[in-house]
Protein backbone atom coordinates (compact mmCIF):
# COMPACT_ATOMS: atom_id res chain seq x y z
CA UNK A 1 0.00 0.00 0.00
CA UNK A 2 2.71 2.63 0.66
CA UNK A 3 4.01 2.52 -2.72
CA UNK A 4 0.85 3.02 -3.99
CA UNK A 5 0.21 6.07 -2.17
CA UNK A 6 3.56 7.02 -3.28
CA UNK A 7 2.54 6.55 -6.82
CA UNK A 8 -0.93 8.78 -6.53
CA UNK A 9 0.34 11.11 -3.79
CA UNK A 10 1.98 14.11 -6.27
CA UNK A 11 -1.20 14.26 -8.05
CA UNK A 12 -2.77 16.06 -4.77
CA UNK A 13 -1.04 19.63 -6.08
CA UNK A 14 -3.04 19.67 -9.14
CA UNK A 15 -5.86 18.20 -7.97
CA UNK A 16 -6.16 21.05 -5.32
CA UNK A 17 -4.60 24.23 -7.20
CA UNK A 18 -7.19 23.20 -10.27
CA UNK A 19 -10.05 22.45 -7.42
CA UNK A 20 -8.85 25.87 -5.41
CA UNK A 21 -8.90 28.30 -8.99
CA UNK A 22 -11.74 27.04 -10.27
CA UNK A 23 -13.77 27.92 -7.26
CA UNK A 24 -12.41 31.06 -6.66
CA UNK A 25 -13.06 32.11 -10.73
CA UNK A 26 -16.63 30.37 -10.06
CA UNK A 27 -17.53 32.69 -6.86
CA UNK A 28 -16.06 36.03 -8.38
CA UNK A 29 -18.18 34.93 -12.06
CA UNK A 30 -21.62 33.86 -9.59
CA UNK A 31 -22.00 37.03 -8.51
CA UNK A 32 -22.41 39.27 -11.19
CA UNK A 33 -24.62 36.19 -13.09
CA UNK A 34 -27.06 36.13 -10.03
CA UNK A 35 -27.82 40.03 -9.83
CA UNK A 36 -28.62 39.96 -13.33
CA UNK A 37 -31.35 37.39 -12.34
CA UNK A 38 -33.38 39.88 -9.99
CA UNK A 39 -32.41 42.57 -12.71
CA UNK A 40 -35.77 44.79 -12.53
CA UNK A 41 -34.69 44.61 -16.79
CA UNK A 42 -35.81 41.35 -18.56
CA UNK A 43 -32.95 40.98 -20.69
CA UNK A 44 -30.19 41.12 -18.07
CA UNK A 45 -32.13 38.53 -16.58
CA UNK A 46 -32.68 36.63 -20.09
CA UNK A 47 -29.17 36.98 -20.22
CA UNK A 48 -28.33 35.39 -17.02
CA UNK A 49 -30.77 32.46 -17.38
CA UNK A 50 -29.65 31.38 -20.94
CA UNK A 51 -25.57 31.62 -19.88
CA UNK A 52 -26.55 29.61 -16.95
CA UNK A 53 -28.72 26.96 -18.35
CA UNK A 54 -25.72 26.85 -21.67
CA UNK A 55 -23.06 26.00 -19.01
CA UNK A 56 -24.95 23.71 -17.06
CA UNK A 57 -26.49 21.54 -20.21
CA UNK A 58 -23.13 20.45 -21.48
CA UNK A 59 -21.07 18.01 -19.83
CA UNK A 60 -17.93 19.22 -18.03
CA UNK A 61 -15.43 17.01 -20.28
CA UNK A 62 -17.09 18.82 -23.42
CA UNK A 63 -16.32 22.43 -22.03
CA UNK A 64 -12.83 21.04 -21.47
CA UNK A 65 -12.16 19.46 -24.52
CA UNK A 66 -13.75 22.44 -26.23
CA UNK A 67 -11.53 24.84 -24.49
CA UNK A 68 -8.45 22.37 -24.88
CA UNK A 69 -8.20 21.03 -28.20
CA UNK A 70 -10.87 23.48 -30.08
CA UNK A 71 -9.50 26.84 -28.80
CA UNK A 72 -6.02 26.74 -30.33
CA UNK A 73 -7.76 26.08 -34.01
CA UNK A 74 -8.88 30.16 -33.08
CA UNK A 75 -4.94 31.05 -31.83
CA UNK A 76 -5.99 30.69 -28.33
CA UNK A 77 -3.76 27.75 -26.62
CA UNK A 78 -4.15 27.04 -22.97
CA UNK A 79 -1.90 24.07 -21.51
CA UNK A 80 -3.90 21.27 -19.18
CA UNK A 81 -3.74 23.31 -16.09
CA UNK A 82 -5.11 26.42 -16.83
CA UNK A 83 -7.90 24.77 -19.53
CA UNK A 84 -8.96 22.94 -16.34
CA UNK A 85 -9.32 25.84 -14.54
CA UNK A 86 -11.10 28.08 -16.80
CA UNK A 87 -13.26 25.22 -17.85
CA UNK A 88 -14.44 24.03 -14.51
CA UNK A 89 -14.38 27.70 -13.20
CA UNK A 90 -16.58 28.67 -15.63
CA UNK A 91 -19.19 25.79 -14.64
CA UNK A 92 -18.45 26.73 -11.19
CA UNK A 93 -19.82 30.38 -11.97
CA UNK A 94 -23.27 29.07 -13.47
CA UNK A 95 -23.76 26.52 -10.50
CA UNK A 96 -22.77 28.91 -7.60
CA UNK A 97 -24.70 31.54 -9.37
CA UNK A 98 -27.91 29.64 -8.76
CA UNK A 99 -26.50 28.93 -5.42
CA UNK A 100 -26.17 32.95 -4.87
CA UNK A 101 -29.81 33.34 -6.46
CA UNK A 102 -31.42 30.94 -3.81
CA UNK A 103 -30.03 32.83 -0.94
CA UNK A 104 -30.83 35.87 -1.59
CA UNK A 105 -34.29 34.75 -2.55
CA UNK A 106 -34.57 33.21 0.64
CA UNK A 107 -34.45 36.27 2.35
CA UNK A 108 -38.17 38.24 2.81
CA UNK A 109 -38.53 41.14 0.41
CA UNK A 110 -39.47 42.95 3.80
CA UNK A 111 -35.83 43.43 4.19
CA UNK A 112 -35.25 44.73 0.71
CA UNK A 113 -38.31 47.65 1.66
CA UNK A 114 -37.35 48.42 5.09
CA UNK A 115 -33.52 48.93 3.71
CA UNK A 116 -35.07 51.44 1.31
CA UNK A 117 -37.37 52.79 3.72
CA UNK A 118 -34.22 53.82 5.82
CA UNK A 119 -32.53 55.41 3.41
CA UNK A 120 -30.09 52.41 1.94
CA UNK A 121 -28.86 52.14 -1.48
CA UNK A 122 -28.89 48.89 -3.29
CA UNK A 123 -25.25 48.17 -2.36
CA UNK A 124 -25.46 49.10 0.97
CA UNK A 125 -28.71 46.56 1.56
CA UNK A 126 -27.03 43.86 -0.18
CA UNK A 127 -23.55 44.19 2.22
CA UNK A 128 -24.75 44.71 4.86
CA UNK A 129 -28.45 43.91 5.45
CA UNK A 130 -29.32 41.12 3.00
CA UNK A 131 -25.65 39.40 2.54
CA UNK A 132 -25.47 38.40 6.33
CA UNK A 133 -28.50 36.89 6.22
CA UNK A 134 -28.42 35.05 2.90
CA UNK A 135 -24.81 33.90 3.87
CA UNK A 136 -26.71 31.14 6.11
CA UNK A 137 -27.98 29.35 2.92
CA UNK A 138 -24.85 30.03 0.91
CA UNK A 139 -22.59 29.25 3.17
CA UNK A 140 -23.27 25.40 3.38
CA UNK A 141 -24.16 25.10 -0.02
CA UNK A 142 -21.13 26.56 -1.50
CA UNK A 143 -19.43 24.36 0.73
CA UNK A 144 -21.44 21.06 -0.62
CA UNK A 145 -20.71 22.21 -3.90
CA UNK A 146 -16.93 23.03 -3.52
CA UNK A 147 -16.71 19.36 -2.40
CA UNK A 148 -18.19 18.40 -5.20
CA UNK A 149 -15.52 20.08 -7.27
CA UNK A 150 -12.87 18.46 -5.75
CA UNK A 151 -14.35 15.12 -6.70
CA UNK A 152 -14.94 16.55 -10.51
CA UNK A 153 -11.67 17.97 -11.27
CA UNK A 154 -10.74 14.44 -11.88
CA UNK A 155 -12.38 15.13 -15.17
CA UNK A 156 -9.31 17.53 -15.66
CA UNK A 157 -7.53 13.60 -16.13
CA UNK A 158 -8.86 13.31 -20.05
CA UNK A 159 -6.83 16.73 -20.92
CA UNK A 160 -4.00 15.71 -19.16
CA UNK A 161 -3.69 17.34 -16.17
CA UNK A 162 -1.43 15.18 -13.64
CA UNK A 163 -3.91 15.35 -10.55
CA UNK A 164 -4.77 12.30 -8.24
CA UNK A 165 -6.92 10.14 -10.73
CA UNK A 166 -4.89 10.86 -14.03
CA UNK A 167 -1.38 9.50 -11.40
CA UNK A 168 -3.83 6.44 -10.54
CA UNK A 169 -4.17 5.82 -14.17
CA UNK A 170 -1.18 5.73 -15.30
CA UNK A 171 0.19 3.58 -12.13
CA UNK A 172 -2.49 0.88 -12.84
CA UNK A 173 -1.41 0.66 -16.67
CA UNK A 174 2.30 -0.36 -15.58
CA UNK A 175 1.38 -2.14 -12.62
CA UNK A 176 -1.87 -3.54 -13.46
CA UNK A 177 -2.99 -2.93 -9.86
CA UNK A 178 -5.97 -1.14 -10.55
CA UNK A 179 -8.47 -1.63 -7.77
CA UNK A 180 -5.59 -1.05 -5.20
CA UNK A 181 -4.39 2.49 -6.85
CA UNK A 182 -7.91 3.48 -7.66
CA UNK A 183 -9.13 2.67 -4.14
CA UNK A 184 -5.56 4.99 -2.61
CA UNK A 185 -7.02 7.23 -5.10
CA UNK A 186 -10.62 7.50 -3.73
CA UNK A 187 -9.18 7.52 -0.19
CA UNK A 188 -7.43 10.38 -1.00
CA UNK A 189 -10.38 12.19 -2.34
CA UNK A 190 -12.22 11.31 0.86
CA UNK A 191 -9.69 12.75 3.24
CA UNK A 192 -9.41 15.69 1.13
CA UNK A 193 -13.21 16.28 1.43
CA UNK A 194 -13.18 15.75 5.26
CA UNK A 195 -11.77 19.26 6.37
CA UNK A 196 -14.53 21.01 3.89
CA UNK A 197 -17.30 18.72 5.41
CA UNK A 198 -16.07 19.61 9.01
CA UNK A 199 -15.76 23.68 8.17
CA UNK A 200 -18.73 23.85 6.36
CA UNK A 201 -20.49 22.41 9.62
CA UNK A 202 -18.80 24.81 11.55
CA UNK A 203 -20.01 27.68 9.41
CA UNK A 204 -23.40 26.80 9.22
CA UNK A 205 -23.87 26.40 13.17
CA UNK A 206 -22.08 29.63 13.51
CA UNK A 207 -24.51 31.75 11.04
CA UNK A 208 -27.25 29.73 12.13
CA UNK A 209 -26.18 31.25 15.80
CA UNK A 210 -25.69 35.01 14.23
CA UNK A 211 -28.79 35.50 11.45
CA UNK A 212 -32.23 34.80 11.39
CA UNK A 213 -34.02 34.40 8.46
CA UNK A 214 -37.30 36.68 7.94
Amino acid sequence: MPSYISEVLPGIKYTVIVTVAAFAIGAGLGVPLALMRRSARRAPRALSASVVNLIRSIPPITWLFVIFYGLPSVRITLSAVPAAIVGLGVIAGAYLSEIYRSGLLAVSKGQWEASRALGFNDRDTLVHVIGPQASRVIGPSAATYAIGLLKDSAVASTIGVTEITFRANSAQTVSGHAIALFVTAGAIYLLLSLPLAVVSRNVDRRLRARYSLV
